[in-house]
């Protein structure tokens, strides 16, 4: 329905050319504004009402003081590979985690995962590749959301949050404590849950248009043949240019696998045309700019830096297995 919405307003309204750069930019970047920002008001919606009946800060609290020997990360991961989200589109879900309390490394285990693995890419990617290649990719991106959540929940990267995100949790907290000791109807409830849902989308409102916009003209106007110099199987450097490369770009899973198709077919390396594909739908400047209203600008480069490194250490893996 959102489709037809944007095709309706892009194509029907503004006249525009279902076949140029600017209306499939114009067209991306209406489809995913609305996408996003529906989701964000929903599931602040909902982590509004979970915070309210099922504590949150007591599952915070056990997640922090119980030893799960690693689990709260592959548990995350596994999460984050049933959601079928972009990376841009997990960030309101993440922000929810974020405002509950959880763990910043088993956040970040969910955010790794959740754009690199989901059920219409698994689909596609069995049909063009075959099993061996599915379940390799399957396996590492899951892989990848563990060892890089763990990595960086290592590293104490709380402080770096950014003021708007302490302040959010700091409410919520509060509030939480607040509703355990009343016992309001959930109906009188609700008009203070949507309030505050409502601020989040607010707050994030500039960024969301920004980092949309900047990842509609990635879309609309950087051509595929651009990359694919650099990505040859000659060039010793070709898994962390590809990574390189791909950060400017804007995709979801389902939406690079065609274009990664391509790239094997013309002989690139599969380990490469991977790696791309991972920091493609994992790392992006849109994903950076939606961050930012959650994060410091250092947390983003630790973070962008710590799941680039492993995503390029599976490149060169991928390229020595296959």
């Amino acid at each position: 329905m959102i489709q037809d919405f944007a095709d309706w307003l892009v194509y029907g309204i503004f006249g525009l050319s279902a076949g140029t750069s600017l209306g499939t930019a114009v067209n991306f970047f209406f489809y995913d504004t609305v996408k996003i920002l529906i989701l964000l008001f929903f599931i602040s919606v909902l982590m509004g009402i979970v915070n309210a009946y099922f504590s949150i800060k007591r599952l915070r609290n056990y997640l922090v003081t119980h030893r799960m020997y690693g689990l709260q990360y592959l548990l995350a991961a596994l999460f984050g590979a049933i959601t079928p989200f972009c990376s841009c589109s997990s960030i309101p879900l993440f922000i929810g985690f974020v405002k509950g309390g959880i763990p910043l490394g088993v956040t970040f285990a969910f955010l790794i995962t959740s754009p690199l693995v989901n059920e219409v890419a698994v689909a596609m990617f069995l049909g063009s590749f075959g099993l061996k290649v599915t379940l390799i990719y399957v396996v590492s991106g899951i892989l990848l959301g563990v060892i890089g959540g763990f990595v960086l929940g290592r590293m104490r990267l709380a402080p770096y949050l950014s003021d708007w995100v302490k302040q959010i949790q700091a409410h919520s907290s509060a509030q939480a404590d607040e509703w355990e000791k009343d016992h309001t109807t959930f109906i009188r409830r609700l008009p203070a849950i949507v309030r505050d849902a409502w601020r989040i989308v607010r707050g994030v409102l500039v960024y969301i248009l920004i980092g949309i916009g900047i990842g509609a003209f990635m879309h609309g106007f950087v051509p595929e043949g651009f990359f694919e110099q650099y990505m040859s199987k000659d060039n010793w450097l070709a898994v962390p240019l590809s990574v390189l490369l791909a950060v400017p770009m804007y995709a979801n899973a389902a939406g690079i696998v065609p274009v990664i198709e391509v790239f094997v077919a013309k002989g690139i390396p599969m380990g490469t045309a991977i790696a791309f594909m991972m920091a493609v739908v994992g790392l992006s400047l849109p994903e950076a700019t939606l961050l930012k209203k959650v994060m410091t600008w250092r947390l983003i480069g630790i973070f962008f830096g710590t799941v680039a490194f492993f995503i390029i250490l599976s490149g060169y893996l991928f390229n020595f297995i296959l």
